[in-house]
């Protein structure tokens, strides 16, 4: 009796520990589902793939509400109208952005809204008539399906370049070939270059002795630019000092030539005569 009793009590404690299990679950998927709820329809253009009933419905990253209820629009199957119920405090707006987040790689989507304008007002309806948002087309693409489409894409543009891509392996094959065949000559022209520049040593080589010949020459030039400079400054300082002498020598003779000519401008017959510019006519005596 004893031993039954026992196992009577770890089963009521096992199934205590499930339903504590399920019901930490269940509160945990509906936290924040307490209060008094808005309702609003979300319209998706085309699939919806990983959004499920009782979804979380997440703004700016914090739940919010739930997805309550999911359908095609009979008038346009591409559509999606996706119901969804969130907390009254939170204010959605119609230019509140909506997309889907996938949680990891398990697939599963959660419906994301975002931002919205504080001078817009703040949408209201009931469950009879829900206001409306309208998802934009890409609202609805996950990473892996940009994935497939790109890989989609890649394959595309691979078949369409087969042709070309073929061509430009068998040139490479061409030219490795080609590199082969002439690598006796590579190697020639390898050593060559080597001798140009004197090796892993860097001395010696025609390149380094025509850059020490380079070297030279240009030195050779400052010092003779520089004797040349030197020459033609001196050069330049005795053409000055005689030509200093000249003027000054130029310049009493045109004194000199100024002063004669005032002379004769006051005693032309002087030019004559000769004498002083005081004297004057001989005296006549007459007789024969």
């Amino acid at each position: 009796m004893e031993t039954k009793a026992n196992y009577a009590v770890i089963g009521l404690f096992t199934l205590a520990v499930v339903f504590g299990i399920f019901g930490f679950v269940y509160w945990f998927q509906n936290i924040g589902s307490t209060g008094e709820r808005a309702v609003y329809r979300v319209v998706f253009e085309g699939s919806v793939s990983g959004l499920r009933t009782g979804g979380t419905v997440m703004f700016n990253g914090i739940r919010v509400g739930e997805v309550t209820g999911l359908m095609l629009n009979p008038q346009k199957p591409q559509q999606v109208l996706t119901t969804i119920a969130v907390d009254k405090s939170v204010a959605i707006r119609p230019d509140t952005q909506i997309s889907m987040e996938f949680q990891g790689l398990t697939g599963i989507a959660a419906l994301s809204l975002k931002g919205g304008n504080p001078a817009l007002p703040a949408l209201v309806g009931d469950k009879s008539n829900p206001p409306t948002l309208v998802a934009p087309p890409g609202a609805t693409a996950d990473v892996t399906t940009a994935a497939r489409d790109v890989l989609l894409k890649v394959n595309e543009f691979i078949s369409e370049n087969q042709k070309a891509f073929k061509s430009a392996i068998e040139h490479l094959d061409t030219f490795s070939a080609a590199l082969a065949r002439n690598s006796d000559k590579i190697d020639n022209i390898t050593s060559g270059l080597q001798n140009l520049t004197g090796g892993a040593d860097g001395k010696g080589g025609d390149i380094n002795e025509a850059a020490r010949s380079i070297k030279t020459l240009a030195d050779n030039l400052d010092q003779r630019t520089a004797e040349i400079t030197t020459n033609i400054n001196r050069l330049a300082a005795s053409g000055t000092r005689q030509i200093e002498t000249l003027s000054s020598n130029a310049n009493r003779t045109l004194g000199t030539i100024n002063r004669a000519v005032d002379n004769l401008d006051k005693n032309p017959s002087r030019l004559i005569w000769g004498g002083n510019s005081g004297s004057s006519l001989p005296e006549y005596k007459g007789g024969r």
